[in-house]
């Protein structure tokens, strides 16, 4: 026998933090970023597609545009709070309605309102029910489906939101990202209907009631806002939720149950695409054209 180098082996038996330890009966043991991920697939994915996004998962690239949103809207209520003539922190005051963000059917030819009106936000309440719906179906679903996918259904829905609010609402203003959020929902909402079966069946009436529950509050102060409130004589409209939980229902439900699929070649995707094209048209056309507040 040839002489072994003592000093390339070890002397002890040294376990790696990044190995996998096997139990005895030849399942690997899991780490706590495992069952966080096994619990993400199970949530997020039907049965046939979890073992596929096992095999991928990871935390890289981060939860980034769900997060940088988040960030950036909460700093903006923060700014508008503190640093605008608030009397108190959980109604519209003046520094809202001039923000050149909100949208405002008087000045709807500043194109960027139809978009930016998702940073500023009517109250707590109103913030800290966004983010937290958000952040709760955002990560997640980013984690399965990437920031390009869930960043392009949210600003669909922020964006149907508001031309949706400009043809059934044309008066009112709008504030808050309920829009993107409501888009994060309906897809996900119809993604667990369609696979009820597969994802989770014995919390799978639960889930879907609680999102029920949930919508429900929120769209019964958005109702308060819109016919009981009244802030600084400005209408808010609610309009936007409808907006973006249709966008949601279908452009979301596309993009969030194509997982490992080529997108560009399902049907459902381009039939999405032209329906949403030929709304925004219809939006644009009206708003020109047809919209009371254009006269």
């Amino acid at each position: 026998m040839g002489d072994v180098d003592l000093e390339q082996q070890e002397p002890f038996p040294v376990e790696r933090q990044d190995e996998k330890r096997d139990l005895p009966d030849g399942r690997r043991k899991l780490g706590c970023c495992d069952k966080f991920q096994q619990s993400v697939s199970r949530w997020m994915l039907p049965e046939d597609a979890r073992s596929t996004y096992l095999q991928r998962a990871n935390c890289c690239p981060p939860p980034v545009f769900i997060i940088a949103i988040s960030v950036v809207e909460l700093s903006m209520f923060i700014y508008y709070a503190v640093w605008k003539p608030q009397k108190q922190w959980v109604t519209l005051e003046e520094g809202i309605w001039n923000s050149r963000l909100t949208y405002r059917a008087e000045y709807r030819q500043e194109a960027w309102r139809f978009l930016s009106y998702m940073f500023v936000h009517a109250g707590v309440e109103h913030i800290v029910g966004n983010l937290f719906m958000q952040l709760l179906l955002g990560i997640p679903l980013e984690l399965v489906h990437k920031g390009f996918e869930v960043g392009m259904v949210y600003l669909a829905g922020v964006l149907a939101g508001s031309l949706a609010s400009s043809i059934f609402d044309p008066l009112s203003a709008l504030v808050g990202a309920s829009g993107g959020v409501y888009a994060l929902i309906g897809g996900y909402f119809m993604n667990a209907v369609v696979n009820f079966r597969e994802m989770i069946p014995l919390l799978g009436v639960f889930r879907i009631l609680v999102i029920v529950i949930i919508v429900g509050v929120d769209f019964g102060f958005a109702f308060y806002r819109r016919f009981a409130g009244d802030e600084g004589g400005m209408k808010v409209s609610f309009v936007a939720h409808f907006g973006g939980i249709v966008a949601g229902m279908t452009v979301g439900y596309v993009f969030f149950s194509d997982y490992n699929k080529k997108l560009l070649k399902d049907p459902r995707f381009w039939m999405c695409i032209v329906g949403y094209l030929v709304f925004f048209l219809f939006a644009v056309i009206f708003n020109i054209f047809i919209s009371p507040a254009a006269s």
